[in-house]
Order: C-alpha cells, then sequence, then structure tokens
C-alpha cells in the first residue's frame, strides 16, 4: 500500500515524522537559547491534530531532550519511548540495545547501541524504516585525540554499527557535528557505505546550516541520496509508490526559501576553518571505484 510521510526539522537533532493521524518526535530540542522560533514549535493547536504522539528520547543530554515534552500530555495522547540508561523516575517505556516494541498497528521500535550515552532507534513506519542516531558516531577530536584514542572510538564505533548494518533503512538522521573539526564527517560517510540507507539526512550540526548544505553536496554516492534540511521548521514530504520508490517534495516554497535564508546567514567558510577539506572517506571516488 502506498505510504506517505511528511518529515519536519526542527533544530539540532530534532525530527518530527507525520504518518495519517500519528505523529513521531525524536530528540526534541529548542535550542540553549530558544533558537527555534515559536511559530515553528510544536504547539498545544498542532499536537492536538494527531490522535497519538510518540515521543522518542535517545539519552538524557539536553540537546536531545527538551523538558517541554512531558508537558505535551496535557494536550493529547502522547507515548515517551526513552533509552534504558534514562534517570530513575523518568517518564516513558525504556528500551536497551535489542530491544523491540510494538507501538501501534502499523508502527514497530527496534533500539540499537550508541557510543555516547543511550541508545539509536530504528522505526518501522507502515513499511517505512527510519533510523534515527541519536549520538551514535565516530566521536574523535582530531587535533586533539591521541592515535590510540582515534583507533578505540573508530573500533567502538564499528561494533555498534556493525548491527545496523544488517537492517534495511530507508530514511537515516546521522550527526555532522563540526565542532570535531577536520574530518568530522568521518562517522557519516562510513555508515554511508556501510549500512546504505536509501536518504541520509545530517544533524547535530547546531547552527551550522552551511555544513549540512555543504555535507549534502558532496556526500551523495550511488546508494545514499543526502538531503539537507538546514532551516527550523522545513519539512520534506516522503511518498512511497506502488512500485516501492520514495519520492520527494519539499511542500512548502515560503519555507524553502526560508531555508536558503538560514544558510546564507551563516559565516562563509575560509581556507583557514573549512571542514570539508579532507575526508577520511571519499565517497564520490569510492561510488567509481565500486562502478569500475
Amino acid at each position: 500500500m502506498k505510504q506517505s510521510l511528511m518529515i519536519t526539522h526542527y533544530y539540532h537533532s530534532g525530527f518530527s515524522v507525520a504518518w495519517n493521524d500519528v505523529l513521531l518526535v525524536f530528540d526534541y530540542w529548542r535550542g540553549e537559547k530558544g533558537e527555534l522560533d515559536p511559530e515553528i514549535e510544536l504547539s498545544e493547536s498542532k499536537l492536538r491534530k494527531f490522535r497519538e504522539v510518540y515521543v522518542f528520547i535517545s539519552h538524557d543530554h539536553i540537546d536531545h531532550l527538551d523538558p517541554i515534552v512531558f508537558t505535551w500530555r496535557e494536550y493529547t495522547k502522547v507515548n515517551y519511548i526513552v533509552s534504558s540508561d534514562m534517570p530513575v523516575g523518568t517518564r516513558g517505556r525504556r528500551m536497551a540495545p535489542g530491544d523491540k516494541l510494538e507501538l501501534c498497528e502499523g508502527i514497530q521500535a527496534t533500539a540499537f547501541d550508541s557510543t555516547d550515552l543511550g541508545v539509536s532507534f530504528l522505526v518501522n513506519i507502515g513499511g517505512i524504516r527510519l533510523f534515527h542516531a541519536g549520538d551514535l558516531n565516530f566521536w574523535h577530536w582530531r587535533e586533539e585525540s591521541t592515535m590510540q584514542e582515534i583507533e578505540e572510538a573508530d573500533e567502538e564505533f564499528r561494533k555498534a554499527v556493525a548491527p545496523v548494518s544488517k537492517e534495511e533503512i530507508d530514511v537515516a538522521f546521522f550527526p555532522v557535528d563540526p565542532r570535531q573539526g577536520t574530518l568530522f564527517e568521518a562517522g557519516a560517510n562510513y555508515f554511508i557505505l556501510t549500512v546504505k540507507p536509501r536518504i541520509l539526512i545530517p544533524m547535530h550540526y547546531f547552527h551550522r546550516a552551511d555544513v549540512a548544505v555543504e555535507y549534502a553536496r558532496t556526500a551523495s554516492c550511488r546508494s545514499t541520496e543526502v538531503i539537507a534540511m538546514p532551516g527550523f521548521g522545513d519539512r520534506l514530504l516522503l511518498e512511497e509508490d506502488e512500485e516501492g520508490y520514495l519520492n520527494l517534495s519539499f511542500p512548502n516554497e515560503a519555507t524553502d526559501q526560508a531555508s536558503d535564508d538560514t544558510a546564507k546567514d551563516q559565516d562563509p567558510l575560509t581556507e583557514e576553518n573549512n571542514p570539508f577539506l579532507e575526508s577520511d572517506l571519499p565517497l564520490s571516488q569510492l561510488a567509481e571505484n565500486d562502478e569500475s
């Protein structure tokens, strides 16, 4: 059966996915200084449109958990799905790596490991498989870490990704954090090469919209289309046709223009601070090698 999902980006790693009268929300956060415009926030009027809301919280870092989500149950039926290592007393159904949940008819969730606190989530919604990485990433600090620390981080990351690579994933939300400096995209590149999601949407770049735009421009390859949603409130309509192809569109032209303006407002990259000068995994070159 043909499926249709509306994906909305809020801020940092926060996304929602609307499917019929059900809304999934992942790692919602309005920003340390309230960067998210109140017009874009998930408000009472928006939440009331849905029969059920499922809020996923990957871990207990402030940039992945906005306390406001626990007030939403005043407006509609809200179900919280949280990592098993959340503090005692946290509202929600707990999931550890390997756990599976049948949330409702047509929606199943599986938890996978992380390389930081908490878990990552794979959610099958009407046959479309969404992966939200949380803080799963190759967390290395090339300018500061020792070679041993980098090797250990690399081994931990590969071990965490291995079970995910056995899954078919349609859309993955994955970190590209420029605070890591050069080669910050190595984790996302490895994820693309091993897991091969059909679509990857960059996240966890705070206010650096230019990072998401440039990564999408350079990282797409034969197996994976990288799509940036750099503007707060950007929406992506994903429609699956009868043959299983995913058709994508940005339904709001005004929002598209706002996204462009947001990207233009960022500080331009210079030769001194451009994180894209080097890459551990040159995707375009590797894709060409695969074809030869």
